[in-house]
C-alpha cells in the first residue's frame, strides 16, 4: 500500500451547502404554490338551457314502471314456460316408464297363460295316457268282437261295448276340451294384440298432441318477439 494523505472535513463547508439546498428547496415549493395561485381556474358561468326530451317527469316515472313491468310479466312468462316444459317432460318420461311396465306385466301375463296351457295340455295328455292304458288293461281281459258276435250277446260283450263306448266318449271328451282350450288361447291372443294396438295409437296419439303443443308455444313465443310496438297492456294473462 502506497502512502496516502487524510483530509479533515470542513464542518463550516459543510454546512453552508446543506443550508444552500434547504433554502434552493424552499425557493421551489414556495414557486410552485405562487404558480398554483396565480393559474387557478375562475368561476364557471352557463347560459342555462333545458334539457332531455319533451316529456314531464311524471310521464317519465310512469314509463319507467311500465317497462319494469314488463320486465317482470316476460321473466314470469319464461319461469312458468319453463316449469310447464319441465312438468311436460316429467310426465313423459312417466308414461314412458308406465308403458314400458304395462308392456312387461302383459308379456309376463301372456308367458303364465301359456304356462298354463301347457300345463293343462301335459296333464290331459297324461290323463289321456293313463286312461288308455287303463282301457288297453281292460281290453286284454276280453274277448275280440269277432267271438262276441252271436244271436244272444253275452255278458262278456256287453262290457266290451261299454269299454269302448266309454273309452269312445273319453277321447272326444278330450279333443272337446283340447280344442275348445285352442280357441280360448287363440281369442285371448287376438285380444292382448288389438289392446296393444289401442295403446301403441294412444301413446302415438298423445306424443303427437305434445309435439303440436310445444310447436305452438314456440310459434307463440317467436311471434311475440317478432311483433312491432308490442306494449305491455295490464290484466293480460296471455
Amino acid at each position: 500500500v502506497g502512502p496516502y494523505v487524510m483530509v479533515t472535513p470542513n464542518e463550516t463547508r459543510r454546512k453552508q451547502l446543506q443550508q444552500s439546498k434547504l433554502s434552493f428547496a424552499k425557493k421551489e415549493l414556495d414557486d410552485l404554490e405562487r404558480w398554483k395561485k396565480e393559474h387557478r381556474p375562475g368561476p364557471i358561468t352557463l347560459v342555462p338551457q333545458r334539457l332531455g326530451g319533451n316529456e314531464s317527469e311524471a310521464q317519465v316515472r310512469q314509463n319507467q314502471q311500465m317497462i319494469l313491468m314488463q320486465n317482470k310479466y316476460q321473466k314470469k312468462h319464461k319461469r312458468e314456460e319453463y316449469v310447464k316444459a319441465k312438468k311436460a317432460a316429467e310426465e313423459a318420461e312417466i308414461l314412458k316408464k308406465k308403458a314400458i311396465q304395462r308392456e312387461k306385466a302383459e308379456r309376463l301375463e301372456v308367458k303364465k297363460r301359456q304356462e298354463e296351457m301347457q300345463r293343462r295340455e301335459m296333464l290331459l295328455e297324461d290323463q289321456k295316457y293313463k286312461t288308455n292304458e287303463l282301457l288297453n288293461r281292460l281290453d286284454v281281459g276280453l274277448p275280440r268282437s269277432d267271438f262276441c258276435q252271436t244271436a244272444n250277446p253275452g255278458p262278456e260283450s256287453t262290457a266290451w261295448k261299454r269299454s269302448h263306448a266309454y273309452k269312445q266318449a273319453l277321447r272326444e271328451d278330450e279333443n272337446r276340451r283340447l280344442e275348445e282350450m285352442k280357441q280360448e288361447q287363440q281369442r285371448k291372443a287376438e285380444l292382448m294384440k288389438f289392446k296393444q294396438k289401442q295403446e301403441e295409437e294412444t301413446r302415438t296419439r298423445a306424443h303427437q298432441n305434445e309435439q303440436r303443443r310445444v310447436n305452438n308455444a314456440f310459434l307463440d313465443r317467436l311471434q311475440n318477439k317478432t311483433q312491432p310496438n308490442n306494449t305491455y297492456h295490464p290484466g293480460y294473462s296471455g
